[in-house]
């Protein structure tokens, strides 16, 4: 059991690292690295400056990238609030490909 909590823990933070990765390179935050972004730091109007533009543009790279639509535009704003939050909504959404928590299940 402890090595499932482990596995767990550490494919979460995999999936946080991805996503920072892909927000990077796909809005092209010139200056910034993954590593600078913490997983709790609001995504809009917070320390990278994104607006509503490029959270759209960072919904579109996660549904190419993880093979889902968000659908809702509420579930969409509380997924997007921080990295984390995305996270979680990506390791829960029954339908995401190429991800090790949804292709257990």
């Amino acid at each position: 059991m402890y090595n499932d909590a482990v596995s767990t823990t550490d494919s979460s933070a995999r999936l946080r690292q991805d996503l920072k990765e892909l927000l990077v390179e796909r809005l092209r935050l010139h200056g910034v690295t993954p590593d600078a972004i913490g997983d709790e730091d609001p995504l809009v109007r917070g320390p990278l400056g994104l607006d509503s533009i490029d959270i759209l543009e960072l919904a579109l790279a996660v549904e190419e990238v993880y093979g889902f639509k968000i659908a809702d535009e509420q579930l969409g704003q509380e997924a997007f609030r921080t990295i984390a939050a995305l996270a979680e909504f990506v390791r829960k959404s029954p339908c995401a490909s190429g991800n090790p928590d949804t292709q257990d299940a």
